[in-house]
């Protein structure tokens, strides 16, 4: 039986689709990427927002029309839709055939068979209950980067959030069960662990009496393979100096926070129901700034973008043996020159002798490689040519890159927090197996 997984939403939501994924793999479903060739479909829903809501009914509705007309044998829906709208779900859309909430993942297996023996099946179970899964998961993010969740729900119970509701409270997962998830991730060849959770930042109050991120991190820096390690959804008031001293310390652990600041109005803060004032928000960050060393503040994409990109390029570079740090300092360089206007990219340009095409001139926009080069030479003082031509066509290309040019081109392109590419579940894969096949994926979808 082939089953087509389509996981919206959250990164949280993917860890439990990749958990989903695991199970139904060993039980020997074959896993596809297309609707025409699915006898079984799996959409696992997001509601945090309207926008979100209306995305996960579509994508049900849409995949119901499979059940009219194709081969489509079971249509189950999962996560945070279902488990706040189970009934509407179950009265509205007579297609599906199982509807299991957000706690219920475990069950997928025993979901699909109901379902394919012609029983409706519904599984909610408490909403404060740990799934405790002991298979391993089908990563899906290419293999050389892996979300961890570390803990469930939450008890913040901001005025505009429903994620208690659908998540339940606060519930770290024991940091014995993390830290042999994160060895079989790292023997599957994963290089960066992306923990997520939807507060990161008081993992183990609940279990171990205090808040133990840092204990954790310590733990996780231990383990051979990993080389990288990344911090999601840290509130801001609840960052605690053990915390910080050890991402000082400890190589391993990206200088790279994302806080969800929200707001920086007292009254809107008091009025969303957050612990935290602007004065309070303004010294957490400028404590940071002064503790650890090119911490970033990640609420903006492009920050998102160009950390992604490095540390794509580096885990690229491992693959195929050539220098990490080269690929992750062009990585990093890569976009220095988006953000100049293009005027003043044309102006910078024709100042220092930087040739412009006649594309270039029809779209400046392309000139940020190139001024990317020139900056990343006199401002930043990279000497090295293989960095500066790597930074120069990983926009474009050309037919003669070099292995490192080709792996700055496809990270950029690739980079985990892109999600509007196309076939980007493919162009990674090839990524990893035949860098040049993947260079034509991205050719073909660009042009």
């Amino acid at each position: 039986m082939n089953i087509l997984f389509i996981s919206l939403g959250c990164d949280k939501n993917l860890v439990d689709s990749e958990v989903m994924l695991g199970l139904l793999d060993k039980k020997g479903y074959q896993i596809v990427d297309s609707e025409e060739d699915a006898d079984i479909i799996v959409v696992n829903t997001c509601c945090f927002i309207h926008d979100a809501k209306e995305e996960s009914i579509q994508t049900i509705l849409e995949m119901a029309e499979y059940k009219k007309e194709g081969k489509l044998k079971a249509l189950i829906v999962t996560g945070c839709l279902a488990q706040r709208y189970q009934q509407e779900i179950i009265d509205e859309i007579p297609e599906v055939d199982a509807v299991l909430g957000t706690t219920s993942y475990d069950h997928i297996v025993e979901a699909v068979e109901e379902a394919l023996a012609g029983n409706g099946h519904v599984v909610l179970e408490d909403v404060d209950a740990l799934p405790d899964v002991k298979e391993k998961r089908l990563v899906t993010t290419g293999g050389h980067y892996a979300y961890m969740k570390i803990a469930e729900g939450c008890d913040k119970h901001c005025t505009y959030c429903i994620i208690p509701k659908l998540r339940g409270n606060y519930r770290s997962v024991p940091m014995e069960k993390l830290l042999a998830e994160a060895k079989d991730l790292a023997d599957q060849g994963v290089k960066e662990l992306i923990l997520v959770a939807q507060e990161t930042t008081v993992y183990g109050k609940d279990l171990y009496g205090e808040k133990s991120l840092h204990k954790l991190l310590r733990e996780l820096c231990k383990i051979s393979g990993i080389q990288w390690i990344r911090i999601l959804y840290c509130y801001p008031e609840e960052i605690y100096d053990e915390l910080i001293q050890t991402i000082k310390e400890e190589n391993k652990v990206c200088h790279y926070l994302d806080l969800p600041i929200q707001h920086a109005s007292d009254a809107v803060l008091k009025r969303m129901g957050r612990r935290t004032s602007k004065a309070q928000l303004v010294e957490i960050i400028e404590k940071l700034r002064k503790e650890v060393k090119r911490a970033l503040k990640t609420d903006k994409m492009r920050f998102r973008h160009t950390i992604g990109v490095a540390d794509t390029a580096a885990c690229l570079a491992s693959r195929y043996g050539i220098d990490m740090q080269k690929a992750y300092i062009s990585g990093l360089l890569h976009d220095c020159a988006k953000c100049v206007p293009d005027e003043k990219k044309i102006a910078e340009c024709r100042q220092n002798d930087i040739t412009i095409t006649d594309s270039e001139y029809k779209s400046p926009y392309l000139l940020h490689s190139k001024l990317g080069a020139f900056y990343a030479r006199t401002q930043y003082g990279i000497n090295d040519t293989d960095i500066l031509e790597a930074i120069t066509w990983h926009t474009t290309g050309h037919p003669d890159m070099t292995m490192l040019e080709k792996i700055v081109f496809v990270a950029d392109y690739i980079e985990p927090y892109r999600n509007k590419a196309a076939n980007l579940d493919k162009i990674r894969y090839l990524a990893f197996t035949n860098i040049d096949d993947a260079i034509l994926h991205i050719l073909n979808d660009t042009i």
